[in-house]
């Protein structure tokens, strides 16, 4: 009996492949072999970077509300609990965007919550 093979589907996912690694350096472009190894690392970091990201803007934003909130003698820790007892509701995204482009509102808030 002759051997049966699914040319088809072979060629369509080698091409799935090679399309991923479109832009890649030298044979990680081109050859099947290299290109495959160079996409499934490329996948993981891309899967592991999209749960990192949210860590790093997080990161940002405290350190963006421990600038503003220092100027008015006051360290992070001691301002982010007070915002909610004062009765406002916003998150430290919002909070880092005003202490960086609007400057007055933060300090209003500021001046509130002290």
């Amino acid at each position: 009996m002759p051997r049966s093979v699914n040319n088809v589907a072979s060629r369509k996912r080698r091409k799935r492949v090679l399309e991923l690694a479109k832009g890649f350096f030298g044979r990680k472009k081109n050859v099947w072999t290299v290109a495959k190894n160079a996409v499934e690392k490329g996948l993981t970091y891309a899967y592991r970077d999209r749960k990192a990201k949210k860590r790093d803007y997080r990161s940002l934003w405290i350190a963006r509300i421990n600038a503003g909130v220092r100027q008015h003698d006051m360290s992070y820790s001691e301002f982010m609990g007070k915002p909610k007892k004062a009765g406002i509701d916003l998150n430290r995204k919002v909070l880092a965007d005003l202490a960086m482009n609007h400057r007055e509102a933060f300090d209003a808030i500021v001046k509130k919550v002290k």
